[in-house]
């Protein structure tokens, strides 16, 4: 499992730690780095994140204050030069408070909280969270739309992109597409549909989940944009 992250801090040369420690862990993808808070607000209304690295003392928002700006809160860990802000961190449900300097031992056992702590919303998430049957193989199985990244519209068949696997489904992209939940999934392109949710980033071509480029029809982008906006 992979986190995407952002770091927010004012300091260039702890931006610059933190995104070595970010980019040599295997568990994390680095997604953006940021000196203000606004600029980090402005990317995270329509880009979707896991983890953020997060500075205290920082110009026209602190922390805080920037916390109190998001409708959608990612786990947080807070990295600050000073212990008197803990306290209140916590009180944000930080999942951690890296005190600078930062040494590797304490980045990673950071890390792997934020792991450990997105296994328990994962499996929160699976055991209350909308799902749809698909028929695979002569089996009738439960996904959990959560999972699915996206559907491909493969011949007389979709293809079901998942987290875990790829389901093969006889059915055509306007059937499968109702049994989605309209506000989680959006028809980008005739043969393709993604979950906003998964969306790394996009332009007016293509819409990035992972490594892979999903295309976009011609004027798509801003339905796109205000999808992923009445998300956060």
């Amino acid at each position: 499992m992979k986190l995407s992250c952002v770091i927010v801090d004012d300091s260039s040369i702890q931006r610059m730690i933190v995104s070595k420690l970010a980019n040599n862990h295997p568990n994390l993808n680095l997604v953006g780095e940021f000196s203000n808070a606004i600029e980090a607000k402005n990317f995270m209304s329509y880009t979707s994140i896991d983890l953020l690295f997060l500075d205290v003392e920082m110009p026209i928002l602190n922390g805080f204050d920037f916390l109190d700006n998001l409708k959608v809160k990612p786990q947080v860990i807070f990295i600050t030069s000073k212990p008197e802000y803990a306290v209140k961190a916590f009180d944000y449900d930080a999942t951690d408070y890296l005190q600078k300097p930062i040494t590797i031992a304490r980045f990673e056992a950071s890390v792997k909280r934020a792991l450990n702590m997105q296994l328990l919303i994962n499996e929160s998430l699976e055991e209350d969270g909308d799902h749809i049957f698909i028929k695979s193989k002569l089996k009738n199985l439960k996904v959990f739309t959560s999972k699915i990244k996206w559907v491909e519209a493969y011949g007389d068949y979709v293809k079901v992109i998942t987290d875990d696997e790829n389901h093969l489904v006889l059915s055509t992209m306007k059937a499968f597409e109702s049994d989605l939940p309209k506000d989680k999934f959006i028809r980008v392109h005739k043969s393709f549909i993604v979950n906003i949710d998964k969306i790394d980033k996009f332009n007016s071509k293509f819409a990035e989940i992972g490594a892979s480029k999903i295309p976009l029809s011609r004027n798509k982008k801003e339905e796109l944009k205000k999808a992923i906006e009445d998300t956060q």
